[in-house]
């Protein structure tokens, strides 16, 4: 299984933030020592380029990120000061999911990047800690270079992928499926392909039931060539921003159903970790680990 990092491009962030930035190394520090996976399957992403970003973004605003002339404002929606290094991370992310996607696709497998996820841009602006919407970005590099015809976007990250939907409004080719808290930021949401809001302290049962149900409507109307499983670790019951009260056991029984599923129906899957916001950083590890270990499990 093909996995890519890039928590060494550091984004340097004031004093107490709280964008838990840490865990990237943390997480692959973890992957290497489990010997799950064979460090030559190990990569560092390319920088998506400009021409890949404008497939899902407007080039004035890539262009503002490039060239550090975000607003104040657009640096506050974003939850990052601008610096060179936001930039390397954030051109390097989306080149992971992109990365990802072509290696699930080449080896009719899994693949996964120990970042990414960031669903809440949208085409020309950043928010709540996204700069570029590497899932768009990425599912939009597939089919223009004819890997892949029809896409699925399976969104468990605890907020709803309000930028992926958005982005991709329209497009019938791209199927958007967002499972996340009713009453959670965003708070004006969009409307994806297939939204699915649930209360406050959803647990573990009542979850994986609307999952299931949620997942083989997804896959019956998207039929894809390629999937996009946003695997966040923030619906945890231990969340600082989650609302939701999955446990870690019921967190990989989510991670389980999804990769069994796509096996069974032999989708090749990209995975990127979205968010994870627990008050210790160890159990926001744990969670991801977790998602790796089973998909390296599972890969076909």
């Amino acid at each position: 299984m093909h996995v890519f990092y890039s928590d060494q491009f550091v984004l340097p962030l004031p004093p107490g933030h709280r964008f838990p930035m840490a865990k990237y190394a943390a997480l692959r520090a973890r992957v290497d020592a489990s010997g799950l996976v064979d460090p030559a399957d190990m990569h560092v992403p390319e920088r998506a380029s400009e021409e890949q970003l404008a497939l899902a973004h407007d080039l004035g605003y890539v262009g503002r990120v490039c060239h550090g002339e975000l607003s104040a404002r657009e640096q506050r929606e974003i939850g990052f000061p601008w610096s060179e290094q936001m930039v390397e991370r954030s051109l390097r992310s989306t080149g992971a999911t992109i990365g990802a996607c072509r290696a699930a696709l080449i080896h009719r497998s899994f693949a996964v990047n120990l970042a990414g996820g960031t669903h809440h841009a949208f085409r020309d602006r950043g928010d709540g800690y996204c700069v570029f919407n590497d899932t768009a970005v990425a599912a939009r590099v597939m089919q223009a270079e004819r890997r892949a015809a029809r896409v699925l976007v399976v969104d468990c990250d605890v907020h709803q992928g309000d930028g992926t939907a958005a982005i991709l409004a329209g497009d019938d080719t791209i199927f958007t499926f967002s499972i996340h808290g009713a009453k959670n930021y965003p708070f004006k949401k969009q409307v994806s392909d297939l939204d699915i809001h649930l209360p406050d302290r959803t647990a573990d049962a009542e979850y994986l039931a609307a999952l299931e149900a949620g997942l083989a409507e997804a896959l019956r109307r998207a039929d894809p060539d390629l999937a996009i499983y946003l695997a966040g670790a923030d619906p945890y019951e231990g969340d600082r921003l989650g609302r939701l009260a999955l446990t870690k056991d019921g967190l990989a029984r989510r991670d389980r159903m999804i990769l069994q599923t796509l096996r069974d129906r032999h989708v090749p899957t990209a995975i990127s970790m979205a968010g994870g916001y627990a008050k210790e950083l160890a159990d926001v590890v744990d969670i991801h680990f977790t998602t790796v270990s089973i998909a390296a499990e599972l890969a076909p």
